[in-house]
């Protein structure tokens, strides 16, 4: 898939695809994926379900990641920065913080 970027939008360093998944599969997904990456990583979620606009900010916003938004010009596209240093979720639940070292 060739992404197009507007001027304003970070191009990305790396794209999710999270087609047909629900939000919770997606976040699996998400965490798995940008697991490893470099702060500052602009990644461009793709998100088809309709509770993803809610979800994506709300996950960034709980861990710390950069929620860019969605990315003008293309249906069901969203961006996030990743910050240097993101509150741990636990791998079986990305919704919910790591409260011990066993759960990162």
């Amino acid at each position: 898939m060739r992404t197009v970027v507007k001027p304003d939008t970070p191009a990305p360093d790396m794209t999710v695809d999270g087609t047909g998944l629900l939000c919770v599969t997606l976040l699996l997904r998400l965490r798995k994926e940008i697991d490893g990456a470099e702060p500052g990583t602009v990644v461009h979620v793709i998100a088809t379900d309709p509770a993803a606009p809610l979800d994506l900010p709300a996950w960034c916003h709980m861990t710390g990641h950069q929620y860019l938004g969605p990315v003008p010009g293309l249906q069901d596209v969203h961006s996030l920065r990743l910050t240097a240093q993101p509150a741990q979720t636990r791998p079986d639940a990305p919704w919910h913080r790591a409260t011990s070292a066993a759960d990162r």
